[in-house]
Order: structure tokens, then sequence, then C-alpha cells
């Protein structure tokens, strides 16, 4: 578990599937990530993360407002996709409910994920990677003091070849 100022980060519980999915099934939320996701989708994605955590000792965990307890988004550490140019790296994400964007919750949660990372892990640096599209996304990696890597830049093969989402940049945030 971590604790910032203001969250609370901890692996998923079943009493926070409905909260991840109206999150990954809202297209506000989706637009630049992914399609939204079912039901079936959601809880594969929630074991995915969890098979990360026993084989990788990474995973995204569940982001809760610590006022009150509210499930508000999935942030952490995994394995790079394979098939990508990222495959072997620490990669570093974060989503948010929408109710939840512009206070500093996304950068509050991927700070405390890539203090975590460098704490626990030997990786000579961590990624993180987005459609080209999202300048949101882009704008935290900024932020974090991430910075593009372009030779990292990649057609992310999850998506058609007509599909805006499938230019990926990738950014690197070099071992302090």
């Amino acid at each position: 578990m971590i604790e910032t100022a203001r969250l609370i980060l901890r692996p998923p519980q079943p009493g926070d599937t409905a909260a991840l999915h109206a999150m990954w099934s809202d297209p506000r939320v989706m637009a630049d990530l992914a399609p939204v996701k079912s039901p079936a989708e959601s809880a594969e994605t929630i074991a995915r993360h969890e098979a990360y955590r026993a084989t990788h000792g990474v995973g995204f965990w569940t982001t809760l407002r610590k006022e009150d307890g509210a499930v508000i988004g999935f942030c952490g550490l995994k394995p790079g996709a394979e098939d990508t140019p990222i495959a072997g790296e620490l990669e570093v994400g974060w989503m948010l409910a929408a109710d939840h964007w512009r206070r500093g919750f996304g950068h509050e949660a991927a700070a405390a994920s890539l203090a975590w990372g460098w704490a626990n892990h030997d990786a000579p640096r961590i990624v993180a990677i987005t459609a080209a599209q999202n300048a949101a996304s882009r704008a935290l990696m900024v932020r974090l003091g991430m910075t593009h890597t372009a030779a990292l830049d990649f057609e992310h093969p999850k998506f058609a070849a007509d599909d805006p989402r499938r230019a990926t940049v990738t950014y690197a945030f070099e071992r302090p």
C-alpha cells in the first residue's frame, strides 16, 4: 500500500470492481486510451494486473481518495507490453475517473508510483506511453520530469491501422 497526502494506492479488492468498471466504460476516460470495456474486460484487466504482481512484483493499484475512501482511479507500474519497443521496461501508468480530473490526483498518484518503483526495483529508467494525441497525459509526463524519447515511439499493435490512438509516444525518467 502507498499513502500520499490525499490518496491511498492499494491492490484491487472485489469491492472496487464496480467503480473501476464505471471508469473503464466511460467514453470520456477511454477516448485517448483504448475502447471502452465490458464488465468481463474490466475483470480481465484487474486479473492481468494481479498476475503482473505475482510474476513481476508490480501491477496497477486501485487509487482511493483518502478523505472518503472513494475509488477514483487505477495507477501504478507494469511490465512494458510485449511486441513493442518498451518490452522489458518498467512502465508507469495512470487513469482517473472523469469526475476527478484537473485536481492533481493523477500527478500525486503517478509520482508516488515512480517513487515506489525506484525504491523497490533496480530498473535504470521507468517509461510511460500514450497516444500521441493525448495532450493531457503528455503534459503530466513532462510535469513528472519525464522526457519524450522519440526513438521508442511506435505504432501500437493493439490498435487498427486507421485508429488515431495507434501512434504512440514514449516518455522516460532515468533513475535519479
